[in-house]
């Protein structure tokens, strides 16, 4: 099954803000974990001197102090409740300046539920609270449930092993790039089902994890580069929300994901700063391209690709910087 790995690219969030390269000194060692927040890397230390918690992100460090939370751990900026970071086990929820970034994952962590998919033969499977669902090959109106124990957590992943009825299932899956054989959709994970020692391959996860999280600043117009020092950028946000710049004016939108890989842009409404004549011809294009965008998907460098039927790119790069 072809499929693709993504680069390892620098990501990651604004409160009390300090320099990224000020690291606290003092004799108590912090805790570390690391989470993805879909394409936002983040650096999480718990120091127990100061109860504070840091958040290192892209090129910023955030303090959070402790706040009350029902279950897990809340910590919150001061004099920002709507910059927060929820944390529990493996799992963690992000905010910054009001705006939710997907759900946070220790490496090879998985959002729940995990489904994952194959082809040729075409299968299903999907994992939740210790249950695992199988459509199984061949025969698709025939699905087992399976309990299930995790045998693996490491950071490339978790393997989920069950038996019933005679039948062993393992599902293993990997943290990687991965393109489905039929429709060209991307998804996160490579999934592996292995029933009764027949291995099939496919995979899962939500494959908006890999557009959402990171500022994405164009890099290429439809082949006819961008001028220099300008500036046009692509965020997904939640609830199909765009928004960006577009060289002179900020805009925001509505985006639409479909299960074959389609992608496409709606009501784009932008502000109405004037700026040079040529800065104002290139959004012009960009909006315009922007429009008519019909599918998308990420490169072997870890670029985004935004393509129309028409056959233009829009080539974009994750941004190294916090943008407000």
């Amino acid at each position: 099954m072809p499929s693709i790995r993504i680069l390892a690219l620098p990501l990651a969030v604004a409160g009390l803000v300090v320099s990224a390269c000020s690291t606290p000194s003092g004799p108590a060692s912090p805790m570390v974990n690391d989470y993805a927040c879909g394409q936002l890397d983040i650096q999480v230390s718990a120091d127990p001197d100061s109860r504070l918690l840091s958040v290192d992100y892209l090129d910023k460090r955030m303090l959070l102090k402790p706040a009350e939370a029902a279950s897990g751990a809340l910590y919150v900026a001061p004099g920002d409740d709507s910059t927060r970071l929820w944390t529990k086990g493996e799992r963690a929820m992000l905010s910054i300046r009001g705006q939710k970034y997907p759900e946070c994952l220790q490496p090879g962590a998985l959002a729940m539920p995990f489904s994952a998919q194959g082809n040729e033969p075409f299968w299903r499977a999907k994992v939740q609270a210790g249950m695992l669902e199988v459509t199984r090959p061949y025969e698709p109106d025939a699905i087992m449930s399976v309990l299930v124990e995790q045998k693996t957590a490491d950071r490339h992943g978790r393997e989920f092993v069950g038996e019933a009825d005679g039948m062993r299932a393992v599902l293993t899956v990997a943290t990687q790039l991965c393109q489905d054989t039929m429709s060209g959709v991307q998804f996160p994970n490579q999934a592996r089902l292995t029933l009764n020692g027949e291995v099939y391959e496919g995979c899962g996860g939500d494959p908006l994890r890999l557009f959402r999280g990171a500022e994405w600043v164009v890099d290429d117009l439809a082949e006819q580069g961008i001028i220099d020092r300008s500036r046009m950028s692509v965020r997904f946000l939640e609830n199909n929300r765009v928004s960006g710049r577009g060289s002179c004016n900020r805009y925001s939108g509505r985006y639409e994901f479909s299960g074959e890989g389609g992608l496409t842009f709606s009501r784009l409404a932008a502000t109405r700063m004037a700026c040079a004549p040529a800065l104002m011809m290139q959004e012009d294009r960009f909006f315009d391209v922007m429009g008519r965008v019909s599918g998308a998907r990420i490169g072997q460098a870890g670029e985004l690709l935004l393509t129309t039927p028409q056959g233009e790119v829009i080539k974009a790069f994750q941004s190294g910087h916090d943008s407000p």
